[in-house]
């Protein structure tokens, strides 16, 4: 059975790696839309983790890894995504929509002794998969531009935490990114035999880690906690190979350049992909009743070579607050009392600039734990279901405003798996 499962978890990932995610037109810019993370907890309590400690056994945390004191049986975790973006532009009043439905999270945890915990995690990070047509009409001559994107780049993560007393603890986590990522702007005109197109190619493969600390304190009098967590992630070992080439040429058919004439050809490496994170939380809550957080991440600026010349981010920063709230797991007359619900908002202040204007997201969160007929207190396996609205971009300057909608759905399995026991 072992082995099964094992080559279940592998097949699993490698379907999450074949996959093609959709997303808005500002993945163009640099590595794509940002998926992680996405994880149906994390992103239904509006993205907090850096100071929340899971009040169940069945829960690990990567986001801070050292928020795992609790975490005591083995738990598998299965997350599907549905997104649903809503665009509008100025220009030539255009709307248009776009929806696509992806694995978003495998992730395998356990506890190796009472101190010591350990998780695995594979999702995509950031993609590209967009098509923009835009044609103008001078002097009775059509001018096209196409712009379009492909890719994602996909995160395996590997976990550790160590409580060092009741109170305090610490964790690390490594990170490694890899994928490839795919951007292509053709230029042509009615009047002209060859389209000149503009190809970058990023092959991806890069590794940093994250660190992490917690506090938590607990009021034996009224079972109140606080928490408080920070982490850092830094330390980029290895580098983006960026290839751009700008040619004229056309097509033999469909998907076949011909007559292909070389313009420029540039070859580019770097290793500030994903430069220095930090985050900090502070939470407040009711030992198994009710949970409130808030959170800053910051994210310092990047430099990356698109269409042949340097494109720099800005440095960014998020603002989240949500939490959870269980009515009372004991009371087996109702099963809503029994059923987790978290909830929460966040406030993005995006890396991207473009004529001036920042790129910004904003949003609320909701969603449910469901409990299994035979999950506990102590064993909280069930159905995850969570939804995300917001809005991101601007009109200004003839940009483009995305309103989106997206639905999660996982199954968290947890129990004592692969442990011998010691009596019959």
């Amino acid at each position: 059975m072992k082995k099964i499962f094992v080559l279940s978890f592998i097949s699993v990932g490698y379907f999450l790696n074949a996959q093609s995610l959709s997303n808005s037109p500002y993945a163009t810019y640099g590595i794509g839309d940002v998926k992680y993370d996405n994880t149906i907890e994390t992103s239904s309590m509006g993205g907090i983790s850096t100071a929340f400690i899971s009040d169940f056994s069945s829960n690990f945390n990567f986001g801070n890894p050292a928020n795992n004191s609790n975490f005591d049986l083995t738990s598998l975790k299965l997350e599907a995504t549905n997104e649903n973006n809503y665009f509008k532009t100025d220009y030539n009043n255009t709307k248009s929509t776009k929806h696509s439905t992806y694995l978003s999270n495998i992730s395998l945890a356990f506890p190796i002794s009472s101190k010591i915990k350990m998780g695995f995690l594979y999702q995509p990070y950031s993609s590209k998969s967009y098509e923009v047509i835009h044609d103008e009409t001078i002097d009775g001559a059509i001018n096209r531009n196409i712009f379009k994107g492909s890719g994602t780049l996909n995160t395996a993560q590997l976990a550790l935490s160590y409580k060092i007393n009741s109170q305090f603890a610490v964790g690390a986590r490594a990170n490694y990114y890899f994928g490839n990522l795919y951007d292509l702007n053709e230029f042509s005109n009615s009047t002209a035999d060859l389209i000149n197109g503009y190809e970058t190619k990023n092959s991806i493969k890069n590794f940093n880690f994250t660190l992490g600390t917690s506090y938590q304190s607990i009021d034996t009098r009224n079972d109140h906690k606080l928490t408080i967590g920070a982490t850092a992630t830094f330390g980029n070992t290895s580098n983006m190979t960026t290839n751009y080439i700008n040619s004229t040429y056309y097509y033999s058919d469909v998907d076949t350049k011909a007559g292909e004439t070389i313009i420029d050809s540039k070859n580019k490496s770097s290793n500030n992909l994903l430069p220095l994170q930090a985050s900090v939380g502070v939470g407040y809550g009711s030992e198994n009743h009710w949970f409130l957080s808030g959170q800053i991440d910051y994210k310092k600026g990047e430099s990356i070579t698109y269409f042949g010349n340097t494109f720099d981010y800005k440095d960014s920063y998020r603002i989240s607050a949500g939490g959870w709230y269980l009515p009372n797991y004991n009371n087996f007359r109702s099963y809503f009392s029994r059923i987790v619900y978290r909830y929460g908002a966040f406030y993005e202040k995006g890396n991207l600039e473009i004529a001036g204007n920042s790129i910004n997201k904003f949003g609320i969160s909701g969603g449910v734990m469901l409990p299994f007929k035979t999950s506990s207190i102590s064993r909280m396996s069930g159905l995850e279901i969570g939804v995300e609205l917001g809005k991101r971009g601007t009109l200004k300057n003839n940009l483009i405003n995305q309103n989106f909608v997206n639905l999660k759905v996982g199954f968290n399995f947890a129990d004592r798996w692969f442990r011998k026991q010691l009596y019959n």
